[in-house]
Order: C-alpha cells, then sequence, then structure tokens
C-alpha cells in the first residue's frame, strides 16, 4: 500500500503492509500473566503507540529494534491518544528503506545553518577562546556528525540537524539579549553555547533511529564533553606554546556541567557565573518553546486542549485568542 505517515492515520483505520521503524520495544505481561508486547512504532512524522496482544518471545525477537517491520493491523483511540493494534509483523531490510520517510529532519537547510553558526563564532576576539574553538571545528566527523545530531532523543529538537538548529537559535537569541548586560563576556557566551550540548554527538546514535549509545548511557553529553574541552586545551597549549589559561578552562567547562542547573535534571553543579546563568535561561526558552509549538503543531484534532505534556507539567490551549475563530 502507499506510503501513509503517522500524522495522517486516525482511529478506526484498518492497514495491511505498512512499514514503520520500531524505536523501542518491551515484552511486557497482562494482570491474567499472558503476554503483549509495547513498542514505539516512529516515522519522520512523529512516534505511535503500538500494542501485540497474546504475543509470544519468538514474536518480540522478531520485532528489530532500531530496524524496520511490515505491519498488518489497526489503529485505535486509546484514552484520547491514537495507538496501533499489530496483527501480523513482517521485517524489512533496511537496504530497502528510504530513510528520509522514517528519520525527522529539521525544515532549515544544514549548511546554511553551519555557515552562519561559524559566523557568530568567529565573532569570539579572546584568544584562548578563539584557539579552544578552532581545534573543535577542525575535526572534521566531529563537525558532521555536529551538523546533523538530533538535540534529544525524544524531546525538543529531536529530529535530524535538531543539534545544530538548537544551537543557532541559543547564538542568535545571546546576540539580541546579551547586549543588555554590557557586563557579560560575550566570549564565554557564545563559545558556551556551542559547547553546552556537543558531546550529544557521542551520547547519541542516529544512523537508523535515535537513541543513547553505550558511552552515552555511562558518561551523559555533560561529561563527555568537559572531558573533550580539557583535550582541546591541551591541543592549544602544545600548538601556541603556552599552557591554556586554567580559569578561562574552568569556567567553559562549568558552563557545560550547570547548564541544566539543578542535580535533578542532569548537572551535578548550580550555575555559578553569570554566563552561565544567562546559557542556563537561554537554552531552556528555547527548549520549551520548541516542545510546546511542536506539542500543538502535531495535535490537529478538534480539542482546544492538547494532551497533558509531561514534560511540560500541563495541557497546552490550542486556539489562537486573537483570531476571529478564536
Amino acid at each position: 500500500m502507499a506510503r501513509r505517515y503517522i500524522t495522517e492515520m486516525g482511529p478506526g483505520e484498518h492497514f495491511d503492509g505498512v512499514t514503520f521503524l520500531v524505536a523501542s520495544k518491551d515484552l511486557r505481561t497482562t494482570t491474567q500473566g499472558s503476554l503483549y508486547i509495547h513498542c514505539i512504532l516512529a516515522d519522520r512524522t512523529g512516534q505511535l503507540t503500538a500494542r501485540v496482544w497474546s504475543a509470544t518471545e519468538a514474536m518480540y525477537k522478531l520485532l528489530p529494534e532500531g530496524g524496520f517491520i511490515n505491519l498488518k493491523g489497526r489503529s485505535e483511540n486509546y484514552k484520547g491518544s491514537l495507538q496501533f493494534v499489530i496483527d501480523a509483523i513482517r521485517p524489512v531490510d533496511a537496504k530497502d528503506i528510504d530513510l528520509g520517510d522514517f528519520l525527522p529532519r529539521t525544515e532549515n537547510n544544514i549548511d546554511e545553518m553551519w555557515s552562519r553558526t561559524q559566523a557568530i563564532l568567529a565573532e569570539i576576539e579572546d584568544p584562548s577562546v578563539k584557539a579552544l574553538i578552532g581545534e573543535f571545528l577542525k575535526d572534521a566527523d566531529r563537525v558532521e556528525k555536529y551538523k546533523i545530531a538530533p538535540a534529544a532523543v525524544t524531546l525538543h529538537h529531536a529530529y535530524i540537524g535538531g543539534l545544530l538548529e538548537h544551537t543557532l537559535n541559543l547564538l542568535e537569541l545571546a546576540k539580541l539579549t546579551m547586549p543588555r548586560y554590557p557586563e557579560i563576556r560575550m566570549d564565554l557566551v557564545l563559545a558556551g553555547l556551542f559547547l553546552h550540548d556537543l558531546g550529544k554527538t557521542a551520547e547519541l546514535a542516529f544512523q537508523t533511529n535515535f537513541h543513547y549509545t553505550d558511552q552515552g548511557q555511562l558518561l551523559g553529553h555533560i561529561s563527555i564533553c568537559v572531558t573533550w574541552i580539557e583535550q582541546m586545551a591541551e591541543r592549544v597549549a602544545v600548538a601556541t606554546g603556552k599552557p591554556f589559561p586554567e580559569k578561562t578552562k574552568w569556567v567553559l567547562q562549568h558552563i557545560v556541567l550547570s547548564h541544566h542547573a539543578r542535580p535533578e535534571f542532569g548537572s551535578p553543579k548550580y550555575p555559578a557565573v553569570p554566563e552561565a546563568i544567562a546559557i542556563h535561561y537561554l537554552d531552556n526558552l528555547d527548549a520549551k518553546l520548541n516542545m510546546t509549538l511542536g506539542a500543538i503543531a502535531k495535535d490537529t484534532d478538534d480539542r482546544p486542549w492538547t494532551q497533558f505534556q509531561r514534560a511540560l507539567d500541563t495541557k497546552l490551549y490550542k486556539p489562537n485568542p486573537l483570531s476571529a475563530e478564536g
């Protein structure tokens, strides 16, 4: 059958031969003791919860996590959300798949975003900070990953090019807002924004689906990047023949360590310098607005409120109060 995307599906439809990416899977037990499979199906438009009732371990093993399956089944409304009930499964070879149908992608031009990012970073004046960022930009493999990586697996900017889009948004926000605070050291803000999520290029894998690497699970993007800053500072010291300024290095590492602001959100340190506080709030603003606008855009039914958004701790009001219809 013709390609059907998740956002085009509604409850009460029957499908025979629709293909999805298996983002995750889990074998569970019902209250009656029978097995069922809970999985997340995905395509470039979003994700969909699916279930296989009266499942077996053999069926569970047949589902290729991070791979593709051709399905027979039906869509239904479950507690206000769409879900897919799977009746039959057939694995699909990845070589027969157009990945563009399954991995969500930024709507912006990646090369143009990267050129603009480089242009803003070129405004850094402090020689040590400029040299440190230059060492990162020399790493062609890391740059290519940076350009296409998502910023998250499921939350904000969770699409190809999402990390670059998020970073450029922050750099542009900094250029708009930081001149209001002339005491803020702009070089630290620009460098810190570029670095704050850089570790996600190693924390996340994004070849066929978005998931955490072993390194990402064990270390996390924050500690990964703190280590990288140490390494790049050593390279600058070798190249210049003089030690990298320790306090500059420590503050950049602190910015990365503290950008989530609280231990329960993954930061081992609270922001303790003005630039770190600025970066935390700019980061939070862009992430929250991306989640908010995305949730509203994906919720296409006629109800005025979205489903409860756990990451935002609220439902979202969809109508435009300034329009005649609103």
